[in-house]
């Protein structure tokens, strides 16, 4: 029996299996805190009740003793919904050495070092439950989309943005292959077989960044639509974030309430988004303070600012293609923009989506290509997509750790990922 089904036990012998995260005893009585991995459970051990045999086990146990229990499941005498087990038998399946991590405060190098058990504290089990949640979340909205899963490769030839923030690797006979940082390229090559599709996997950015919201590797959702336009490309963004935050809402109430998740805001924040141009962001930074100047791209102040008196998310749309890469469409009001959106969440969360129309002009994408200084051989492949049945189309990518940070509300994405890497983490 799973901890979470012990409900449809009670005055019912039950047996459990899982792991003691906690433990007090009061003369003729141990009170067992017991994990089994779907759920958390007390676990009463009462001396007159039980041969001797299970309280001489019982006093044997050390933090993260892995058991199986036996015994009726009975209701909380003061919490409703919540439930014990009174104990009628023990087994112990082994018993833990002296556990490294303790109930003082800890460091967060030292719980880096011992990530491996710290995945086990209440806090980053909810943590990993929420990243579960909005994961199939994500799919389960795409699907009602009709967008279907399209694997793109990890090893790529070239990249989507330059190679500045690549990660070369040797590939046999034929120099180096780069670790991918986004599927969109070849997921854009699968429109025209498929309509729309979407790929969610880990990715890679050699960025030498130390900030709150950055890691080397991490996963992302890329979404890509064939005759999808900007305007429906932002609000299939929207809708997507909102169906998020209503799903863990709904299925993540004991994991957001461990985290001391404020949900009043998550409310709030589903709701129609803000949407500002990049030229009215800009303006009202410079008012806010800022020293930011047209054409810069906005720092994790800028993105604070523009968000701090807002209760839902902000678009920023229509950016300077200087600063923009080379695959999205120019604005037909104003071909010195390009058709694409930054996503800004609430309460210092930053950018969790960047999207844009694509450019589907062979001629102009082409002239793009060398205006940037890249090889066109390397994008020939890409190229070829516009010159045989080229549609509109646009796409998207939300990445997964940004995201479970804000729903979460914890303070540092190296919680968000069961093992971070950053630029000086490599391990476990």
């Amino acid at each position: 029996m799973l901890v979470k089904d012990l409900n449809k036990l009670v005055n019912k012998e039950a047996e459990i299996k899982g792991w003691v995260f906690n433990l007090r005893s009061s003369g003729s009585l141990y009170f067992l805190q017991i994990r089994d991995g779907s759920g958390f459970v007390q676990a009463i051990v009462n001396k007159e009740s039980v041969a001797s045999e299970v309280w001489e086990q019982c006093q044997k146990i050390t933090l993260e003793t892995s058991v199986v229990l036996q015994g009726v499941v009975t209701e909380h005498p003061k919490k409703i919904g919540e439930y014990e087990l009174q104990v009628t038998g023990l087994k112990l399946i082994h018993i833990a050495e002296e556990y490294p991590i303790g109930k003082k405060e800890h460091g967060p190098d030292f719980l880096m070092e011992w990530r491996h058990l710290w995945l086990r504290s209440p806090k980053q089990w909810a943590i990993l439950r929420v990243r579960d949640a909005i994961i199939l979340a994500i799919n389960e909205f795409l699907h009602q989309q009709n967008f279907i899963k399209v694997d793109s490769p990890v090893f790529t030839p070239n990249a989507c943005e330059g190679t500045t923030t690549l990660f070369a690797v040797p590939y046999f006979d034929l120099g180096n292959a780069f670790l991918s940082q986004s599927g969109q390229l070849y997921i854009e090559a699968a429109i025209s077989s498929v309509g729309r599709c979407y790929d969610f996997g880990p990715v890679f950015r050699a960025e030498k960044s130390k900030t709150k919201r950055h890691l080397t590797e991490f996963w992302m959702m890329d979404a890509e639509g064939a005759f999808i336009e900007h305007e429906e490309n932002l609000r299939l963004q929207e809708d997507l974030v909102r169906y998020i935050i209503r799903y863990c809402l709904t299925n993540c109430q004991k994991e957001l309430a461990i985290l001391e998740r404020d949900t009043q805001k998550l409310q709030q924040a589903d709701a129609p988004f803000v949407r500002l141009s990049y030229d009215v962001a800009i303006k009202k930074l410079k008012e806010l303070g800022s020293d930011i100047q047209y054409g810069d791209d906005l720092g994790n102040d800028d993105e604070g600012l523009l968000t701090k008196d807002s209760a839902v998310p902000v678009f920023i749309e229509k950016w300077p293609k200087s600063i923009k890469p080379f695959y999205m469409k120019r604005d037909s009001s104003n071909p010195d923009l390009v058709l694409n959106d930054d996503l800004i969440a609430t309460e210092g969360a930053g950018e969790l989506i960047g999207g844009s129309q694509r450019e589907d002009d062979y001629n102009l994408l082409l002239e793009r290509i060398k205006a940037e200084g890249l090889k066109v051989e390397d994008y020939e492949w890409y190229l070829d997509m516009r010159k045989y049945g080229s549609v509109p189309h646009s796409g998207f990518g939300i990445g997964l750790e940004r995201t479970v940070r804000w729903i979460t509300g914890v303070e540092h994405i190296r919680e968000c990922i069961p093992f971070p890497r950053m630029i000086t983490r490599l391990k476990p």
